[in-house]
């Protein structure tokens, strides 16, 4: 337990300072600065997520990652998600051999199919296609990673022949997880290629997952594959009291929710919900000693090896942001390996 990984997520949501939204070229450089934060109070893993939409910058996600690897020399630099579907995995491979490259062996990759689906018609792609798309476009990915020279052939792009790529990458590829937003076939996919698990809980209890863990776990051992990691994303915001941070994370919160549930049919973000998913959901927010208790008990109950927190909403205030970010890496992320490291010396 004394290697749980902690990282941050960001989907490059635009904050606000002294009470006005800044500007969407402030917001990519906050990221970087935010980076270099994270870096300096020990967090190990810093992903950028992918969105086409208003009120956010992570649209270039592998050229921000880019940016902060020549700013920071030691956090894993990832994604928070990819979605692969509408990328093509040969240009993908490119710019991820080239972030490995550039950050010294730094680069990770989640990837996934999309919740948010406006990447499909901004790039000419169908969604009755969903499903083919990333399951052709996943089994080109990882086969460009684990073998220098490659033939395809398929519907979603050009045939290959007999194709390596360049710059490569380290041998065997980069670590690549599937996210996972609560499809069993998706969880299965994963174990079928070998590939770790990130697990996204944005709502509800984070223990309903655990049937997912042992489904991932029985598909590793009948395909024949090595155990793998499994990891976990979920929003939240840590303060110096648990009252505070509640107070805080809801004025952005809420908003935010309240456009979800118009757009997806997601429920109404009353407050009497939202503290309900303070308590014993999957909003991790609260004092330091709050989040890391919740975060240990979680990855306990789903067997995780890594948790990474998206600090960021739309709205939220630069400083709320920089708060947690510091007391994430200096008092969280220490105490958690504790709790779990004295659990374990018990049992």
């Amino acid at each position: 337990m004394s290697t749980f990984e902690i990282g941050l997520n960001s989907f490059g949501d635009v904050p606000s300072r002294d009470g006005q939204l800044i500007t969407d070229a402030e917001t990519v450089r906050l990221l970087v600065d935010e980076a270099r934060l994270a870096e300096s109070v020990g967090l190990d893993v810093f992903s950028v997520g992918e969105h086409y939409r208003e009120g956010f910058v992570d649209s270039a996600t592998p050229v921000l990652l880019a940016a902060i690897a020549t700013a920071t020399s030691t956090i894993r630099l990832g994604t928070a998600v990819t979605v692969l579907s509408t990328n093509d995995p040969v240009r993908l491979y490119h710019e991820f051999s080239t972030l490995d490259a550039v950050s010294n062996g730094r680069a990770q990759v989640v990837l996934g199919r999309a919740s948010a689906t406006e990447s499909f018609p901004l790039f000419g792609y169908d969604l009755a296609d969903y499903e083919e798309l990333f399951e052709e476009k996943l089994e080109l990915f990882v086969r460009l990673q684990r073998e220098e020279s490659v033939t395809w052939s398929g519907s979603t792009r050009a045939p290959l022949a007999a194709q390596t790529l360049h710059p490569r990458m380290r041998e065997g590829g980069i670590p690549t997880w599937i996210g996972v937003g609560g499809s069993p076939n998706s969880v299965i996919r994963a174990a079928r290629y070998g590939l770790p698990l990130m697990l996204a809980i944005i709502g509800g209890q984070p223990e309903r997952f655990a049937g997912h863990v042992d489904l991932y776990f029985r598909a590793l051992e009948q395909f024949g594959m090595p155990v793998q990691p499994v990891g976990q994303h979920s929003l939240g915001l840590i303060a110096d009291t648990d009252e505070e941070a509640v107070e805080t994370w809801w004025t952005s919160w809420q908003p935010m929710v309240e456009r979800m549930s118009r757009e997806r049919g997601f429920y109404p973000p009353s407050r009497e919900r939202y503290e309900l998913e303070v308590a014993t959901g999957a909003l991790f927010v609260g004092s330091p000693e709050t989040v890391a208790q919740k975060i240990a008990r979680v990855a306990r109950s789903l067997r995780l090896n890594r948790f990474d927190l998206k600090y960021d909403v739309l709205g939220l205030d630069v400083a709320a942001r920089s708060r947690t970010i510091e007391l994430l890496g200096t008092e969280v992320a220490p105490r958690v390996r504790e709790l779990l490291t004295a659990e374990a010396a018990a049992a």
